[in-house]
């Protein structure tokens, strides 16, 4: 009985409190160039990974998807650990490993038990600097990504957003996909590969992460010894520098009528990662929404492209995106509509974009930054979403940049503010256009290219 009348005393923090109880996240910069950041909190658990300043961007033509193959590779054993031999170990520690390659960066993490983090240092440590690349193994994984890239084209938005960035930085490096052409992965030999970790893999492109339970000191001393072995440069010198990725308004159209749905992507050029301009264009995004069909709400969603797709039957989903890159970026929005309807659809989301520039309000305005600092706090669920943000802030600004900070840039956005941006990007600019499938109702590229701005008496 006496156990019936307990009850269990629950603390909700506000939102105020939780920006300003969040960890200082600490750097210490090794004698290297190798920088190693911290957020330490009571979590049992801990993530510990690496982010390094490497991806398809540095690649050319001839070794396009290297990084791509080196990433399959590093989970394929060492020189200390041949063979299966490493990921036994990381599960032997009950821990999950994990990496990714984008255009810019790459990232290998395990989350594991926080005591475990000086062990997983090492582990990390030694993917980096004594990846085996044995012949074998080489050829096992090369079909792997062959059957990869197969799988790939059947995913019709990752190959629309593929067409985008092709047309839209036609001609230099951001017009490489990350995985590379089947051609290349036929014939990328273990020099390729090695070449590739020679020239990327230096401490000061390196940024080794850690979020959970762990000691800023602990890493700091584990950092010490077992990564000041990673050179400075590679044997050929300093790594080249990034060339400038010049955006395009132009169109990739590959039509499908045999495909149920078109996937229609249209972008104009957005500011790169430092860029004070994307808090602004994120809201702006906010304002505009997304939709999908099993959304509830129907025609009375808040967001009038969602409410007009709803009620009018415009599209199966839509989504605004802001992608960014250290100089540049593409800010647009892609929809997935029926054949009969890409007009319309069309139509709708770029009628949107002209009334961002030209009649925003302050309560879109207001609704929007309140999604933006609810994704926002959503970055503190889990060691591993912290850990990425402190590896990309690093690579990406130079500093972990506090979410007190993003919460007073967010603040600082209005109605007029979003419509002046919207006009510095969006209007009366060329647009780059990627449609796939049963896109005959496509309207021609100058009739899409005239609505990006209206006639005003």
């Amino acid at each position: 009985a006496a156990l019936l009348t307990l009850t269990r005393k629950r603390g909700a923090a506000t939102y105020a409190q939780t920006l300003q109880n969040i960890p200082e996240t600490q750097v210490t910069t090794l004698e290297n160039g190798l920088r190693v950041a911290s957020e330490e909190s009571n979590q049992p658990t801990c993530t510990v990974g690496l982010w390094i300043e490497a991806g398809s961007r540095y690649e050319d033509a001839k070794t396009n998807g290297a990084g791509f193959f080196v990433e399959h590779m590093a989970f394929k054993g060492t020189k200390k650990r041949p063979g299966s031999a490493f990921e036994k170990e990381v599960e032997s520690l009950g821990a999950h490993l994990n990496g990714y390659t984008s255009r810019e960066q790459t990232a290998f993490y395990i989350k594991a038990l926080s005591k475990d983090m000086p062990k997983v240092v090492e582990l990390l440590s030694d993917l980096v600097q004594n990846c085996a690349l044995e012949d074998s193994q080489i050829e096992k994984e090369r079909g792997v990504i062959l059957q990869e890239l197969k799988e790939m084209d059947s995913n019709l938005a990752d190959v629309t957003f593929d067409y985008l960035h092709a047309t839209a930085y036609q001609g230099t490096a951001l017009a490489h996909t990350v995985e590379g052409t089947t051609e290349n992965n036929k014939r990328l030999t273990r020099a390729d590969l090695a070449s590739y970790i020679d020239t990327h893999f230096k401490a000061p492109r390196m940024v080794l992460a850690a979020a959970g339970g762990i000691s800023h000191r602990e890493l700091v001393d584990a950092a010490k010894q077992h990564f000041t072995g990673v050179p400075v440069t590679s044997k050929e010198g300093s790594v080249p520098a990034l060339t400038r990725c010049r955006f395009t308004g132009s169109e990739i159209r590959a039509r499908d009528d045999a495909l149920p749905l078109a996937h229609i992507a249209l972008a104009v050029e957005g500011p790169g990662w430092a860029d004070p301009d994307n808090v602004v264009l994120n809201v702006a995004n906010a304002i505009i929404g997304r939709y999908d069909r099993t959304f509830g709400g129907g025609k009375n969603q808040s967001n009038r492209v969602a409410a007009l797709a709803a009620e009018h039957n415009l599209c199966h989903s839509f989504e605004p995106f802001n992608t960014s890159y250290s100089d540049t970026g593409l800010f647009g929005f892609h929809f997935v509509s029926d054949p009969l309807s890409v007009d319309d659809m069309m139509f709708c989301a770029q009628g949107e974009w002209m009334r961002l520039c030209t009649s925003t309000t302050e309560s879109e305005v207001t609704r929007a930054k309140n999604y933006l600092r609810n994704a926002m706090v959503a970055q503190l669920d889990g060691t591993t979403r912290v850990c990425e943000n402190i590896g990309s802030h690093l690579l990406h600004y130079g500093r972990r940049i506090p979410l007190e900070e993003w919460d007073a840039r967010i603040s600082a956005v209005d109605a007029r503010m979003v419509r002046d941006v919207c006009s510095k990007y969006i209007y009366d600019k060329c647009p780059a256009i990627a449609a796939v499938g049963p896109i005959e109702q496509l309207l021609d590229y100058n009739r899409i290219r005239s609505a990006m701005y209206w006639v005003r008496l």
